[in-house]
């Protein structure tokens, strides 16, 4: 019996990641209770467990006194200098009481706090491990869902996906396998409870990461994102060194970087723009892919007006002012999008930026609204 408990003790190492000590500790406490529940329940006792031999032995600590109001605790000084002469009033005794039947009676009694005691060591590796992946990325596959939640298996634990943290353009079925990005990691009494999103624009950020080794490196810096999740995004990228194109290595070779991570988004579209500490041109290129003829900055109100050429006015506002408004979330600038006849009629005189002579992007608004109109400061902020 003691050899099969040193190698279960051996295998729950093994497969739970828990510390030796730990479980010698769950056991020796189990033990104890065993005892006091079968043979005096107000015996002090104490348990040494033999690594080596898988021996248990249990041993009542009793207390010399003058004496003797109870027996279970306490001993007399002439019944202790019997074992001991050197023992004085006031110290412990420690006489072996192991029951000759015990291994039976604490194995079917410990088992239950044994168990107790190991999942909550399960428990604290669990909640260590995964409290340093919160704003990271994982693969796990759907298990079932509810009205609340899409519950997504991540190995050792069941995440929480809620509805709100869902993207609308989705629909998840037990045994899909999903990215996801952890938000937070929380402990309860029944365990660590880990909530992750696909809205979240970390999730974004960390799926470039695993597609762009410039990314990951640290060659190619991601400034800022802009995310609307299942429809459209925009990210800003930046390079310290001038040999490297930032906005390329995100696209990738015939765009195959960006496609990978459309198709993990389910179709979302991306728009991967350069960043610039220069508000002029930083605000052109976040307008993709529209073109810009010229940006008037003002610094105090930290906003912007736009001028754009007349039939490029639908493409820079977008569909529902999508475009425009992922651009000021992007640039953490307000936009005023005005059409070249527009800014005539206003009587803003301008000069088309020659920074911006280069900015020229395909025309496609084939998805775009032909409807034109000015976006209000709620709809941009």
């Amino acid at each position: 019996m003691n050899t099969q408990l040193l190698d279960a003790l051996a295998a729950l190492v093994k497969e739970k990641g828990i510390s030796q000590e730990v479980l010698v500790e769950a056991i020796e406490a189990a033990i104890i209770s065993a005892y006091k529940r079968n043979f005096g329940q107000a015996q002090n006792v104490r348990v040494d467990f033999n690594m080596e031999t898988g021996l248990i032995r249990v041993f009542a600590r009793k207390e010399v006194v003058e004496e003797v109001y109870d027996s279970r605790l306490e001993i007399s000084l002439d019944e202790a200098r019997l074992l001991n002469p050197n023992y004085q009033v006031g110290d412990v005794v420690e006489l072996e009481v192991t029951p000759k039947d015990f291994g039976r009676i604490a194995a079917q009694t410990a088992k239950q706090v044994v168990t107790q005691r190991v999942r909550e060591a399960e428990r604290g590796v669990i909640y260590a491990e995964f409290i340093d992946r919160e704003e990271d990325i994982m693969t796990g596959i759907v298990q079932r869902v509810d009205s609340r939640f899409a519950y997504v298996s991540l190995g050792k634990v069941e995440a929480l996906l809620p509805v709100s943290e869902q993207m609308p353009n989705e629909t998840y079925k037990p045994h899909d396998r999903l990215k996801v990005y952890i938000t937070k990691v929380e402990k309860t009494t029944k365990g660590p409870q880990i909530f992750v999103s696909r809205t979240h624009p970390g999730l974004l950020k960390r799926l470039f990461e695993l597609e762009v080794p410039e990314i990951y490196d640290g060659t190619v810096e991601i400034k800022s994102i802009a995310r609307e999740a299942g429809d459209r995004s925009k990210i800003s990228v930046h390079s310290d060194n001038s040999e490297v194109d930032p906005v390329g290595a995100c696209v990738g070779p015939k765009g195959q970087r960006v496609q990978a991570v459309v198709d993990e988004l389910k179709g979302e579209k991306i728009d991967i723009v350069r960043w610039s500490d220069d508000p002029v041109e930083f605000v052109a290129n976040a307008l993709s892919p529209a073109k810009v003829l010229h940006v008037i900055v003002n610094e105090e109100e930290r906003a912007t007006t736009v001028i754009v050429p007349d039939y490029q006015l639908s493409l820079a506002i977008g569909k529902r002012g999508q475009n425009a408004r992922l651009a000021a979330k992007l640039t953490n600038w307000k936009i005023d999008i005005k059409s070249e006849s527009e800014a005539k009629e206003l009587g803003i005189v301008y000069v088309p930026s020659a920074s911006l002579d280069s900015f020229d992007t395909p025309i496609n608004n084939e998805d775009e609204s032909n409807q034109t109109f000015d976006l209000t400061e709620e709809e941009i902020e």
